[in-house]
């Protein structure tokens, strides 16, 4: 007896709103819920499933019976492939409807929380090239159009330098262009990947755990400085050097040339020695009076001008007097620590990363900050009463956990702490929500400030004031 056939046709579908990592949602007449590739509320569609679970089908458009008003046509010839930026295809104010209604629903229906009325969410100046950061991988195996594996032919050239095909980690995208990160961004990737194939430097085999070329790195400042790194897997010396030789020739505005030799299974370099080969080793980002010293493995936010607005937002959330002992939980870099620093009495940073506790040292010597204070460790380990009762009791909390949202321990120290106001930074609602709603037995929410730091993606970033309740 043959298998069954799983896969459903659905016609007449009513795109009716976008649901978890931004798909679209649709139902059908009998409530089934119908998450629906590359199409957006207001489209009606005929679709085909190619995946089913016990509450939800996931589907494929097979053909658009009617398009939405809040379409628009994508600007990259990648979307759709690309798992990068699947909300090319809606217009940038229907984005932030959504992504505000997120923001909402998860308060509300995750965190059962009364709240104040939510502000509007601030939108991004830049829809388009706005990510500072950017990392591409090499492969030997590149994706394959449909037509190329429907053409028959015998296709030799395989390399490719650009992004994982979504749920498939061994397929990589080769990229051409970009709208993610500002020039000259694509020019590095695409005179990367022409140098290697003229050349013959071998790209990474993912199965095979060979080749020379593994990941590349772009990052840029608004003050105009650049990093580039190439991570080689095979240490070939002779290679290498000219094929960084050949960038610096070719791009002499790159203040910072950087290699990492790594022959682990994994790509990941911050357990890896950076090199450099030109320039320096770290690049200058600016906000405000302060500078901030950004090497390799440090974290900043990826949106450089929208991160300004966040912590602006931040700072006007916490209502500071000039008086306040602060603690910034997860604090990375000490960014936002050291950017409140000037309106209080004084800061303590922590942060799990010890190399970026080392950063936050540098870069709060370098803009003459003397009353902020950084420690290395385990939040849950490290944020405890004992480690209070040593530095003093906070007036004001700041937190910007990672999308896991914080430990339950490190809320219940918050709870015993009762410190009088709670900033929460997020950017994943839905954990915030989870979190919010336990601090909700002893805080009040008085403000919360949605902010796209993410356009064409669902990602939103969310600002939240509390305020003990007496």
């Amino acid at each position: 007896m043959g298998r069954r056939n799983r896969h459903k046709t659905f016609e007449n579908l009513q795109v009716i709103d976008t649901g978890h990592k931004g798909k679209s949602v649709a139902k059908t007449d009998e409530g089934q819920v119908v998450f629906v590739d590359n199409a957006i509320p207001g489209d009606v569609v005929h679709a085909k499933s190619y995946k089913k679970r016990r509450r939800y089908f996931q589907a494929k458009p097979v053909e658009f019976v009617k398009f939405s008003k809040h379409r628009t046509n994508p600007v990259c010839e990648h979307f759709g492939t690309c798992g990068g930026c699947k909300w090319q295809n809606m217009k940038y104010e229907q984005q932030l409807f959504y992504k505000q209604k997120s923001v909402e629903d998860n308060l509300k229906r995750i965190g059962h929380l009364e709240l104040p009325e939510i502000s509007n969410i601030l939108p991004s100046e830049d829809i388009y090239f706005y990510r500072n950061k950017m990392e591409f991988s090499f492969s030997n195996n590149r994706w394959l159009t449909q037509d190329e594996i429907e053409s028959g032919q015998n296709i030799k050239q395989k390399n490719a330098l650009g992004f994982h095909i979504p749920g498939m980690w061994d397929k990589i995208l080769d990229l051409n262009t970009c709208h993610l990160q500002q020039d000259p961004s694509n020019a590095i990737r695409n005179e990367v990947k022409q140098f290697a194939i003229d050349h013959d430097l071998s790209f990474f085999d993912v199965k095979q755990q060979s080749g020379l070329l593994r990941t590349l790195m772009i990052r840029t400042t608004s003050t105009g400085e650049i990093m580039v790194l190439i991570q080689f897997y095979d240490d070939q010396p002779k290679s290498r050097k000219m094929i960084l030789e050949h960038l610096k020739q070719k791009f002499p505005e790159i203040t910072a040339l950087l290699y990492v030799i790594n022959q682990k299974p994994n790509d990941t370099i911050y357990d890896q020695d950076v090199i450099c080969f030109y320039g320096q080793d770290f690049i200058t980002e600016v906000m405000e009076e302060l500078k901030f010293k950004i090497d390799a493995k440090s974290f900043y936010q990826t949106n450089s001008k929208q991160a300004y607005e966040l912590y602006k937002i931040t700072r006007e959330f916490a209502q500071l007097q000039g008086k306040e002992v602060v603690y910034d939980l997860y604090t990375g870099t000490g960014t936002i620590a050291q950017f409140i620093a000037k309106n209080v009495n004084k800061v303590i940073g922590i942060e799990a990363v010890p190399e970026a506790i080392e950063k936050a040292k540098e870069n709060t010597k370098a803009n003459q900050i003397d009353n902020c204070e950084f420690v290395a460790g385990d939040m849950r380990k490290v944020f405890t009463k004992a480690f209070v009762n040593e530095h003093g009791q906070p007036d004001l909390i700041i937190t910007d956990p990672p999308r896991e949202g914080m430990h339950k321990d490190v809320v219940k120290v918050l709870l015993d702490l009762k410190p009088k106001r709670i900033v929460y930074v997020s950017c994943n609602s839905a954990t915030q929500a989870r979190d919010l709603e336990i601090l909700s037995e002893n805080y009040k929410i008085t403000q919360v400030k949605p902010v796209d730091m993410f356009p064409q993606t669902h990602h939103v970033e969310n600002v939240v004031a509390l305020e003990i309740q007496s």
